[in-house]
């Protein structure tokens, strides 16, 4: 899950959350429409420190945070003790043994606060004294119950009363693991389809879907098989021009792995 954006896909997504196409923005920044394209999509395209520092300002972002010095987009120069961090929790930040971006996404979740708030309620034993005394008025009347009618262990007002005490542990671990499923259910909806994330189809799946479109395929068998190891390399063979196409067969006429020589390359015509 952790991340870290090129300055071209971090121009290329400021860009779009602001909902502009490039002839709007060439107009808000009076940059080029030609040199904004190349600085979202040509790693090697050199920026002037100049509209660095306006696209900077345009975005409302650090410059350090569009040459990739930082990860920090808003926040560069944020005092350190104005966070209130303890040194265990910065140690444990800087050390490496968890997911600080993940941790940062719970933690800008809209009901974190709430979570903080049930937990706090439970460690600081905020509800005790009234868990307690919601008790014992439930007790009482079951007692004045039991005296009574004296009734029968199975008798459902008596199991009515018996389930009207709370438990204190169980009841708040229940409330926040309510919490804590909405916040991850949300985090994992939004890594949906991500490159960190797994795949929507598994290996064999997509081997299985490979051998269908090589079975499909009008050749013959060495060329059904360079078709599956396209579709493995994410290579769709329909693109590939006969040359481009001839020159795999060459090549792949030297693996070990296809199950005989070819000898049909070139004479026949690929069929899509």
């Amino acid at each position: 899950m952790h991340i870290i954006l090129t300055m071209q896909e971090k121009l290329k997504d400021l860009r779009i959350e602001r909902g502009l196409i490039l002839e709007e923005l060439a107009e808000q920044t009076g940059i080029s429409k030609s040199a904004l394209g190349s600085y979202e999509n040509d790693e090697g395209k050199d920026i002037s420190h100049y509209n660095i520092s306006v696209l900077a300002k345009f975005y409302g972002v650090s410059s350090d945070y569009l040459l990739g010095l930082t990860e920090i987009k808003n926040h560069s120069n944020a005092e350190l003790s104005s966070l209130h961090l303890s040194d265990d929790m910065i140690a444990l930040l800087q050390g490496g043994k968890i997911n600080n971006r993940l941790l940062c996404e719970m933690a800008a979740h809209e009901d974190f606060v709430k979570l903080l708030a049930d937990i706090e309620i439970y460690v600081d034993a905020i509800a005790e004294m009234q868990i307690q005394n919601l008790n014992a008025w439930v007790g009482v009347a079951r007692d004045e119950i039991v005296a009574k009618y004296n009734p029968s262990s199975d008798d459902p007002h008596l199991r009515l009363m018996n389930a009207a005490q709370i438990d204190e542990d169980k009841y708040f671990a229940n409330i926040v693991h309510e919490d804590i499923d909405r916040i991850i259910a949300d985090i994992r909806k939004a890594h949906k389809g991500s490159a960190t994330s797994a795949p929507d189809t598994t290996a064999v799946e997509q081997l299985k879907k490979g051998l269908e479109v090589a079975a499909n395929f009008e050749g013959s068998p060495q060329e059904k098989q360079i078709v599956a190891l396209c579709w493995e390399l994410g290579i769709d063979y329909k693109l590939l021009t006969a040359e481009e196409f001839r020159f795999l067969m060459r090549i792949f006429q030297k693996s070990k792995h296809l199950k005989s020589p070819i000898s049909r390359r070139g004479k026949q015509k690929r069929k899509r």
